[in-house]
């Protein structure tokens, strides 16, 4: 089975797609309880929801599920946020806090090491090589990586999450106008609601990427999965609201196509 599907477009723009796969490894899904092999934790049918929107983009994506190892993560398995609830490198529970291994099966040094080596390294080498291929043809990178959460998990954020998490790291990854476009496109949307820096501030992804001085600029959407699916099981795709979704949606991917260095 193929764990990294590139399809490589000449455009300045690669989205990157760390976690729609649903693929785990029989050796993986022998150690996970009902609650892991359950992958409630999928950014579902985001694959979906961006595909067709603008010509000649660059994704980058991995078939491996974020349970067997999460690609945004710092491969050190140093904590994204330190201080908050979230999960690892290799997540032992689910975004609810619940264990997603059997007792006594987690994985160890040396199987968290050979996850990494096996699926995380290999999906960075593919988007590090399309980002480079891109930066080539135009002098600079854009990456903007692609997620969704449900949202309401109280083990992670308190409330209702805003609709549009953009994240730059507090405007580190990314030239000022860049963020500054994209927050004018998502609070300006007729009845969403969004959010600059908020609780989701860009994962590793994001963070290892987006150097502007070096010509590579990275953003991160978290999208709040209410607004195109159900957040409940069997977790379906909701045609209509993914409709009016898609058109701020296309507005974003093409701004950022078009956006050129001052």
């Amino acid at each position: 089975m193929n764990m990294i599907d590139v399809v490589q477009g000449d455009s300045p723009l690669v989205l990157g797609l760390p976690h729609t796969g649903t693929h785990i490894p029989e050796d993986c899904r022998a150690r996970l309880n009902k609650t892991g092999r359950a992958i409630a934790d999928t950014d579902w049918h985001i694959h979906t929801l961006y595909e067709g929107l603008v010509p000649d983009v660059t994704t980058v994506r991995t078939t491996v599920h974020r349970y067997v190892i999460d690609v945004n993560r710092d491969p050190s398995g140093t904590s994204l946020y330190p201080g908050q609830n979230t999960t690892g490198l290799c997540p032992l529970t689910n975004f609810d806090g619940v264990p997603i291994y059997l007792e006594g099966h987690e994985p160890d040094v040396a199987q968290t090491e050979h996850r990494r080596a096996t699926y995380h390294a290999p999906y960075h080498d593919a988007l590090k090589a399309e980002l480079e291929r891109v930066k080539a043809i135009h002098g600079f990178a854009l990456l903007y990586d692609c997620h969704s959460i449900r949202s309401r998990i109280p083990f992670l954020f308190e409330g209702v999450l805003p609709d549009f998490n953009i994240g730059t790291n507090s405007g580190t990854t990314c030239a000022s106008e860049i963020e500054a476009a994209i927050v004018n496109i998502c609070t300006r949307a007729d009845s969403y609601t969004a959010i600059l820096n908020g609780r989701f501030k860009g994962g590793w992804t994001t963070r290892h990427y987006g150097q502007p001085t070096q010509g590579i600029h990275a953003i991160q959407m978290e999208l709040a999965q209410s607004t195109y699916m159900q957040e409940t099981p069997p977790w379906t795709y909701d045609a209509a609201r993914a409709a009016r979704l898609r058109v701020h949606l296309k507005t974003i991917l093409e701004t950022l196509s078009d956006w050129r260095p001052s």
